[in-house]
């Protein structure tokens, strides 16, 4: 197809459904990995509050689902990555997992959406999973019709790495990845297409602009309206980065034939909250994104995409809590919008009808840190047995971690427990954090400026 037609598709067939009734309502994502959250009856009070109008769980929960039911919230839940093969293999198998888990509470519990799996398409899931989700799609859906279940829709939410390249490069340029393009994509259009669902799809502008903010302006990723790109191609002016990840998605969709399958925004978000080695994850940037974010998808008349004017598109924030049993560096635990505590970790209106925040006080991680960093024992941590697991295995990995906290070696006085974790963990860290190793150690370890070492024992650091 040519860009000059491909365009034109994309651009003027949202005349075809600019009348449908798609939800340009705000929600949140309820996840609960954290061992300090509120019941699901209290945290259905919280959703109440806040007035989310749709909530995402990533399981379907009973008692979650008991505690919805009756209220006008509208509830996405999901079928577990695990279970996908033997669902796409077995029609029995879908049916009775429909009639155990959706059946009961449907419909004093307004579940509007099934969604078969979390991200099973990135690169780093099993790629033999991959060809069995659209057979399982299918198999749901037909349970679902089997108990009259049929307006609930069907889905799956991807991450914006099943598109090609799809930052920096061009809006235009958005294409599926070749090893799914064919054997999963297509047949997942022709799906949502005839089933009148969405696209649900989960897009983040802080992780582009945290890997590349020598590129990427921050007010762009935070729809400050300052920056501006224009796309070579299309020709189409972007005021954000959101709008561009969108668009990439749409003109992926176009190129395979199909220009009008809606998209949801299933998870978006910003971190309040980060490691040193993590850059903007901080109150003030997390606030001005929700609140821009909430800004343009409760806009009347709709805003849409340079390459979709005039669409809505449904919104989810992530996360509802910040949940503290979530492995990763520290920003995977501070995406919340409300601490375990119920209290606001900043104020924001879902309904898009206030303006007048408080001012907060700016960032002071928007650039990077550089300098040494160190691995140590959290403060306040109290589980002993916790840290001594967690030596126990930064030590096993060999390679000399812990050779300087052996008896008569320069570490090994004071000899306790956590003078011994300290060395243990930036040892460990230093040496395998550019593999992917975090300072973590399920909750027990965080990363440090201030230097640990004394007299004649030198810690390892990583120097950034």
């Amino acid at each position: 197809m040519k860009m000059a037609a491909l365009f034109a598709l994309v651009f003027f067939s949202f005349l075809s459904i600019s009348n449908a009734k798609l939800s340009s309502s705000l929600g949140v994502c309820y996840g609960q990995l954290g061992n300090n959250l509120p019941s699901p009856t209290e945290s259905v009070e919280l959703l109440k509050s806040l007035k989310v109008s749709q909530v995402k769980l990533y399981d379907p929960n009973p008692k979650i689902l008991t505690a919805l039911a009756g209220t006008k919230i509208h509830v996405l839940t999901m079928v577990p990555n695990e279970i996908i093969s033997n669902i796409s293999k077995n029609q029995s198998l879908s049916d009775e997992w429909v009639r155990v888990n959706i059946l009961p509470f449907y419909p004093k519990t307004k579940i509007t959406a099934l969604l078969v799996g979390n991200e099973i398409l990135s690169p780093w899931q099993t790629n033999k999973t991959w060809v069995d989700l659209v057979p399982a799609m299918r198999k749901v859906r037909q349970s679902l019709k089997k108990y009259k279940l049929q307006k609930i829709k069907v889905g799956t939410p991807l991450a914006i790495d099943a598109v090609d390249q799809a930052i920096p490069y061009p809006p235009s340029n958005g294409t599926f990845r070749s090893d799914i393009a064919v054997s999963v994509m297509k047949p997942m259009l022709q799906f949502l297409n005839r089933t009148k669902s969405f696209f649900f799809l989960d897009a983040y502008t802080y992780f582009p602009w945290s890997a590349n903010p020598d590129k990427i302006d921050l007010d762009y990723a935070l729809f400050e309206g300052n920056v501006t790109y224009t796309d070579p191609v299309s020709g189409l002016l972007y005021t954000n980065l959101l709008d561009q990840i969108l668009d990439s998605v749409v003109f992926a969709m176009t190129k395979m034939g199909y220009p009008n399958i809606p998209i949801f925004l299933a998870e978006t978000g910003w971190p309040s909250n980060g490691d040193v080695d993590q850059i903007g994850g901080n109150i003030k940037n997390a606030a001005t994104y929700n609140r821009n974010l909430i800004k343009r998808a409760s806009a009347v008349p709709t805003y849409g995409t340079p390459a979709r004017p005039g669409w809505a598109i449904p919104t989810l924030i992530f996360a509802l809590y910040n949940e503290n049993t979530k492995p990763g560096p520290s920003t995977e635990r501070n995406w919340g919008l409300l601490y375990p505590t119920g209290k606001p970790v900043y104020e924001v209106d879902l309904t898009g009808k206030r303006y007048d925040y408080p001012v907060l006080p700016e960032g002071k991680n928007n650039v990077p840190y550089k300098g040494k960093v160190w691995c140590v024992v959290a403060t306040g941590v109290t589980n002993m047995t916790e840290v001594g697991n967690a030596v126990t295995y930064a030590c096993g990995q060999g390679n000399g971690t812990c050779d300087s906290i052996q008896p008569g070696k320069a570490c090994y006085q004071p000899n306790s427990l956590v003078a011994h974790a300290n060395y243990a963990f930036s040892s460990y860290w230093s040496q395998r954090r550019s593999i992917g190793a975090t300072c973590y150690f399920n909750g027990v370890a965080v990363q440090t400026t201030k230097d640990p070492g004394y007299g004649s024992c030198r810690f390892p650091s990583v120097t950034l």
